[in-house]
């Protein structure tokens, strides 16, 4: 017997759509053109985020040469002419935390699907929520942790290598994908009632 009545066949087509765009979306600007601008069709990402030791007057800053930094504590990593493996490490945060995502909001669709008898408490779509908050878990580990090795790799052997301080540090989704995961706790545990009594019938 469905929980909700007032859930209609136009609200799940528009909550299907938007998670469709979303991914559409994603995957166009967050993953294809990355890898684009990585193999080179598109231009490249050529810049990047770090953070200094301290103040000071760089090596390196010159615009001839190929890498250079701007900045005080926090600073920006410009290529000049980077080389496809330094575009490809560029792309690679950015790549793999969009990746996640596209696989989140496909599971998350999934979960939408479930939506079109009216019903929201489907057992599926506990250990979907928990495959969802694991993602996103994830992305808050795995996109740290690959601008942490990619900005050492980056680096790696130039005159601004004693400059900057590759630090790990934890992303906001982390935090989410806790939420997320208590969320699909108690989804989990509200649910147990219904299955037991249907077990019953």
């Amino acid at each position: 017997m469905g929980s909700t009545s007032r859930w209609t066949r136009l609200d799940n087509h528009v909550l299907e759509a938007a998670i469709a765009l979303a991914m559409l979306l994603v995957g166009l600007f967050g993953a294809l053109f990355p890898v684009l601008g990585a193999t080179g069709p598109l231009p490249p990402t050529d810049t990047r985020e770090v953070q200094l030791n301290a103040p000071a007057i760089l090596p390196g800053t010159a615009p001839a040469d190929p890498v250079a930094l701007r900045g005080t504590h926090d600073a920006v990593l410009i290529f000049t002419d980077p080389s496809f493996a330094d575009r490809l490490l560029l792309a690679l945060p950015t790549l793999a935390g969009n990746l996640l995502l596209m696989a989140a909001l496909s599971i998350l669709l999934r979960v939408g699907r479930t939506f079109r008898d009216g019903d929201f408490f489907v057992p599926a779509n506990a250990p979907r929520l928990f495959a969802i908050a694991a993602i996103v878990t994830s992305s808050g580990l795995v996109v740290p942790l690959a601008d942490m090795i990619t900005t050492d790799l980056l680096v790696s052997g130039t005159e601004v290598a004693q400059s900057i301080r590759t630090v790990f540090e934890f992303e906001f989704p982390l935090l989410l994908g806790l939420l997320i995961a208590a969320a699909a706790m108690a989804f989990r545990n509200g649910i147990r009632p219904r299955t037991d009594t249907e077990g019953l019938v």
